[in-house]
């Protein structure tokens, strides 16, 4: 079988987050750096070895001094660790045609756990430029303390101010290489 190589348009993918905030709403963030790849064999994703990167100083939630403090060595620590990385170690196909579930390693502050995604795959099209893609929808949640991330706060009535859960919501378009 002939081994297809793959890479992420940054263009059409966005990695974003959403945590709660004091509990009673939300914050979103993505990251606005990261990189991607994938080698499969032939155009089937089952079984394919994915990476993924971020680049942890990349992080934006449309507030600066947020973002500065998610950068501090309270969270991401990103002088010290400016990467963040996944590592699929498999892709399977689920009950209906569009449904896998991702498993691999992510490492967050040289902190690495298995973490289990579900993703919906969009399919496969030929672009008007004669360029083959894929899209996938990629949804799952981490504990960030897992990961050493463990700063918060308590409010006056005894809540905490950041949720431990993360959810991870991406939209990822890969283009076939060569």
């Amino acid at each position: 079988m002939a081994t297809t190589k793959w890479g992420i348009d940054t263009a059409h993918s966005e990695i974003s987050f959403r945590v709660k905030h004091m509990m009673i709403s939300n914050v979103t963030g993505w990251f606005e750096s990261f990189t991607a790849d994938a080698e499969t064999e032939n155009d089937d994703f089952t079984a394919a070895k994915i990476n993924f990167s971020a680049d942890t100083t990349s992080i934006n939630t449309r507030n600066e001094a947020r973002d500065n403090h998610l950068r501090s060595p309270e969270f991401f620590a990103s002088e010290e660790f400016p990467k963040m990385t996944f590592t699929a170690t498999s892709y399977e196909k689920n009950g209906s045609a569009d449904s896998y579930t991702l498993k691999g390693d992510l490492t967050i502050r040289d902190v690495t756990k298995p973490v289990t995604f579900a993703v919906e795959f969009g399919g496969v099209a030929t672009d008007p430029w004669g360029n083959l893609r894929a899209g996938f929808e990629i949804n799952g949640e981490i504990n960030r303390t897992d990961y050493g991330l463990t700063w918060n706060a308590v409010t006056e009535a005894g809540g905490i101010v950041v949720s431990d859960a993360v959810k991870i919501h991406s939209h990822v378009e890969l283009i076939k290489q060569g």
